[in-house]
């Protein structure tokens, strides 16, 4: 592209050369040959008046030098050489000037102009200026050759300058292509540079904003995978060993054991959606979300959560406000969000888990509380892969979105002993 640029740039400069140079060397031309026959003129008019009025009779002639090379003189009616230089017969145009009328004449190897001299109404001679066409045309080429080094010198100035633009026009573009190549082998953090050409730089955002897109699009289909597979790790779990029990036990209650099973695949659904409402990046508002009471979603959670940490030989403690209980909250969010944090407690914390719900006017405060400490910053906490034992690092990461998705605020409030607290606020 750099070469085509180049290219174009010397063709329109050219053209533009051509353009200007002809017009103006015609013009040189025929500048020079009208100053040549204007000076012919000055100087036979300047002998015209050094001719007596004696001439006839024979009185000679004092011709005043010449401003310039050529030939000068005077010639009487007999048309013979009397002063001055010239051929010692008259010419035709010499002959044409005794009329009365002053000639000029182009012969093609001189330019001539003859001016006749009169007294009392009687032309008694003329004067013969003559200058030799080759002189006139040395100094035509001579303005021709400056004409022609200054549109080399323009020629010239204008490569160095469409070189540079063609550097600065091409360089961003190749930098977008470097870029792009970034991009495609797998460098999503690059991106492409501005360089103050508005075109150019439209281009680079539009690049920007794509490559951005396509970023947050795999990022979110990167955490939907990793999402997916921690939250439904442990449901699945739960089913698989609640329906193995029922298959293994002769005098297991099947109806329990199926509504057990029914349970938790409701719960599996909503956490289908929840994960997938969040991979979509769709902020949920309380018009779009289905409210439940609080109290609902932890009475669900106790029996989740009974058994796995009573095998561990763990409790699990609820302490209610009972005039919180009914309030209305985000029942899925809510209950992915509870179970991230209990399932947290679970493999990460250690004794008596505890589960406190308080009305603070403007918000529901759910606070979960192991007996362990915590010794990681709180905000290293929150962000994707941190860990403190076993595990991926995705859960309280995934509770963090989820809260913030429905407009609910996660934190931790307490290292020793771990306290993360929930803030829902009250709906309409």
């Amino acid at each position: 592209m750099r070469q085509r640029v180049v290219r174009m740039a010397l063709l329109a400069a050219s053209v533009a050369l051509v353009l200007l140079a002809v017009p103006l060397a015609v013009a040189i031309r025929a500048s020079f040959f009208a100053d040549e026959r204007g000076e012919l003129e000055r100087d036979a008019m300047a002998a015209v008046i050094r001719v007596s009025p004696d001439f006839a009779a024979g009185d000679p002639v004092e011709l005043p030098p010449r401003q310039s090379e050529g030939r000068l003189g005077v010639y009487d009616t007999a048309l013979r050489l009397r002063a001055g230089t010239g051929p010692s017969t008259a010419d035709t145009t010499t002959r044409r000037a005794l009329a009365g009328t002053m000639v000029q004449q182009n012969t093609g190897s001189e330019l001539v102009a003859a001016v006749p001299v009169s007294h009392n109404e009687r032309v008694i001679g003329v004067v013969h200026a003559a200058i030799s066409t080759r002189s006139v045309w040395n100094r035509i080429l001579a303005a021709w050759a400056a004409l022609l080094t200054a549109a080399l010198i323009a020629l010239g100035a204008a490569i160095l300058v469409a070189r540079r633009q063609a550097r600065a026009l091409t360089a961003p573009l190749e930098s977008l292509s470097r870029t792009s190549l970034a991009i495609a082998d797998g460098d999503l953090s690059a991106r492409a540079a501005t360089c103050g050409i508005n075109e150019i730089d439209q281009v680079a955002d539009t690049h920007n904003a794509m490559v951005q897109r396509l970023a947050q699009l795999l990022h979110h289909e990167k955490n939907f995978t990793a999402n997916a597979s921690h939250q439904l790790r442990t449901p699945l779990t739960g089913l698989q060993l609640g329906l193995e029990q029922a298959l293994t036990t002769p005098a297991t209650n099947l109806r329990a054991a199926i509504e057990d099973a029914l349970e938790h695949a409701r719960h599996l659904n909503d956490t289908i959606d929840e994960v997938l409402q969040l991979a979509q990046a769709e902020t949920t508002t309380f018009s779009r979300t289905t409210f439940q009471p609080v109290g609902e979603l932890l009475e669900r959670a106790e029996r989740r959560w009974h058994g796995p940490l009573a095998q561990d030989g763990r409790r699990i403690r609820f302490t209610l406000d009972p005039a919180a209980t009914t309030l209305p909250v985000p029942g899925r969010t809510t209950e992915q969000i509870l179970d991230i944090l209990l399932n947290n407690a679970h493999r990460h914390g250690r004794g008596t888990v505890t589960v406190t719900l308080r009305d603070m006017g403007a918000a529901l405060a759910l606070d979960i509380t192991d007996e362990g400490n915590l010794a990681l910053h709180p905000k290293a906490l929150f962000e994707r892969g941190t860990t403190t034992g076993p595990g991926e690092g995705i859960g309280l990461a995934l509770a963090k979105d989820l809260a913030d998705n429905a407009g609910a605020r996660l934190s931790l409030t307490h290292t020793a002993p771990t306290t993360f607290t929930l803030l829902l606020p009250h709906t309409e």
